[in-house]
């Protein structure tokens, strides 16, 4: 994911949390909030100490953001995301949090068109 995509400040994740909805599966939990006047997506990844150690929450993150960035370009790109890895994502392979990362977009409705 490049820079211009994340969310970075405690501030902003903290508006999309009060401001934002929320829409949750299994493994994610992803909340959004519209942003009429700015014209790219952005995307913060949250993944809590309970998961696991530094190594693991890196790996998770690693593969988040791999998979976000070939997702980015099919999302609405008005809007302020934030993702938050829930304890089965530690055991999944790339495949499988691909997978899942991709149901809970859709759920949220944040796809431009059909996959």
């Amino acid at each position: 994911m490049n820079k211009e995509y994340r969310l970075k400040k405690n501030e902003e994740f903290q508006h999309v949390f009060q401001r934002g909805n929320s829409v949750a599966n299994r493994q994610f939990v992803v909340y959004q909030v519209k942003k009429t006047e700015q014209d790219t997506i952005r995307i913060g990844l949250s993944v809590s100490k309970k998961l696991g150690n530094a190594v693991v929450r890196n790996r998770i993150k690693r593969l988040m953001k791999e998979n976000l960035r070939e997702l980015v370009p099919n999302l609405h790109q008005n809007c302020d995301v934030v993702i938050i890895a829930r304890h089965p994502v530690a055991a999944m392979t790339y495949d499988e949090i691909k997978k899942s990362l991709s149901h809970v977009l859709k759920v949220a409705r944040l796809f431009r068109s059909k996959i």
